[in-house]
């Protein structure tokens, strides 16, 4: 066997690209609303399907035949490869505009007393891939030039216990120390061909702050229920943009700069939240980016959340991406990536994911990283309206989106945020 091993991080801005970035934007809410659905009903979650498409979306460039169709269509792709790269790396561009943007409003702000620091988003793609394996320059062209993935040798067949702690490194650097150990022992081995990394690391403060004076003691119904426990919880009244849906009201958060913002989707009934997992679209995730500004009195609990890593593989074979794990046998075609023989062909292993994130009064830091496994087989209202207060005290959704195309960076949900 040998293993090809995709790890995603966010850090660094793309060249100039023409693409729009809608369609990346639109597959990465796909497959993360499909996964979302696919992972334990209960608890909370937190996924990075930006990271994780971002992971896949390089993996894709080196996939053919009926494996490339297979991918197109479970993780929401154009069968056009070139197109569908161009347009993440327009996506990256767009975030990186983000930042640039949010430097500028910091500068002026301060002269107002405003927030002092500017977004900190960080993104980094990388191959870690097998000392003189010949894997095809197309392929490693295009990564490099649509994802800003160098490759980096590294010997897994004489150490692949050292591999892990190079990436894992890497990764933890690139993440602020907030992800470690992405790649556990043991799941790289002396076959293992390629690791193809991407790690995502971002921080910001609210537009407008929260008053840690307003923060009190306030119940939350946890888990759904109608037993309550106490929690911190946040205040604000603020323009807000605010979408009131069939069964739940939305709300988005902006982060200095405006654009990027924290999306909240709060259920109406106390036990409602399944429903709206179960029906959420990605085209609602879109309105919600894009709702009338209203007056918003807000109550929000803080909250943390360090799930452990998760082992996404099985998820995507269950939405149906079977060749691409060589199921069955003998099917995977990676063929762009690197020459596939009758004996000496690659295929994915595991898809590795870890995420961190906090939101208190100043701000929101989080942080991901994905690793993918890849193996060698032998209306208006005319008068002013009232303000609208919404209390986040029950299990709630929550996104941190990119407003322009509602791209989620994160997405996840808080059932107890004690």
């Amino acid at each position: 066997m040998r293993h090809l091993i995709v790890a995603l991080l966010v850090a660094s801005a793309p060249p100039v690209f023409s693409a729009t970035p809608e369609p990346a934007a639109l597959a990465i809410n796909a497959l993360g609303l499909d996964l979302h659905r696919q992972l334990p009903k209960e608890g909370n979650l937190c996924l990075s399907p930006y990271s994780i498409q971002n992971a896949l979306a390089m993996t894709y460039l080196g996939a053919s035949g009926a494996t490339q169709e297979e991918m197109a269509r479970v993780l929401h792709f154009s069968k056009d490869k070139q197109a569908q790269a161009e347009s993440f790396a327009a996506l990256n561009q767009a975030l990186a505009e983000a930042v640039s943007d949010s430097v500028k409003r910091v500068a002026e702000a301060k002269k107002y007393g405003g927030p002092s620091e500017p977004l900190t988003l960080r993104v980094a793609n990388r191959l870690f891939g097998q000392k003189s394996y010949e894997f095809r320059q197309p392929f490693l062209t295009g990564v490099k030039q649509y994802f800003g993935a160098p490759l980096l040798p590294i010997a897994f067949d004489k150490d692949p216990s050292g591999a892990t702690h190079e990436i894992n490194n890497w990764v933890a650097e690139q993440t602020q120390n907030r992800i470690r150990d992405l790649i556990p022992q043991n799941a790289l081995g002396k076959d293992t061909r390629l690791v193809l990394t991407n790690a995502l690391y971002f921080k910001a403060a609210w537009a407008d702050d929260f008053n840690t004076r307003a923060t009190s003691s306030k119940p939350f119904h946890v888990n759904g229920s109608n037993q309550t426990a106490d929690v911190p919880t946040m205040a604000q009244d603020a323009h807000l943009r605010y979408l009131k849906g069939m069964d739940f009201q939305a709300v988005t958060l902006p982060y200095v700069g405006r654009q990027l913002h924290l999306l909240l989707i709060v259920p109406d009934s106390i036990d409602g939240l399944s429903r709206i997992e179960e029906t959420l679209t990605p085209g609602q995730l879109l309105s919600c980016s894009r709702a009338e500004q209203r007056q918003v009195i807000l109550h929000l609990p803080k909250f943390k959340i360090t799930p452990p890593a998760a082992e996404l593989g099985e998820l995507l074979k269950k939405l149906g991406m079977t060749t691409s794990f060589d199921e069955p046998k003998g099917s995977a075609d990676f063929d762009a990536l690197a020459a596939k023989k009758p004996d000496d062909y690659l295929y994915i292993s595991k898809v590795l994911h870890k995420t961190f994130l906090e939101i208190d009064e100043k701000g929101t830091e989080a942080a991901a990283a994905t690793a993918v496994v890849v193996a060698m087989a032998a209306g208006i209202p005319a008068e002013k309206p009232k303000p609208i207060v919404l209390k986040a005290d029950r299990p709630f959704l929550f996104a941190i989106q990119h407003a322009e195309t509602g791209a989620c960076l994160f997405l996840g949900r808080v059932t107890d945020p004690r």
